[in-house]
């Protein structure tokens, strides 16, 4: 348990005393909820929606046709 507070406590001290670092962090921060959240929501919608008997009859369709 010791270890992992010694890693704990390397990466903060780290980080807080970065000066550029907060804004580049921001910066990953923002990137990271616009592919996650907003990419997700609008472009990559579940192929499958419905009952399970719906996702079945689905699934079946597109391995027949191919």
């Amino acid at each position: 348990m010791k270890i992992l507070s010694n890693i704990f406590n390397f990466y903060y001290d780290g980080f807080r005393s970065m000066t550029i670092g907060r804004t580049l962090w921001l910066i990953i921060g923002i990137k990271l909820f616009v592919i996650f959240a907003i990419l997700r929501v609008f472009f990559f919608q579940p192929a499958l929606h419905g009952s399970d008997e719906d996702k079945a009859c689905q699934v079946r369709e597109n391995l027949l046709k191919q």
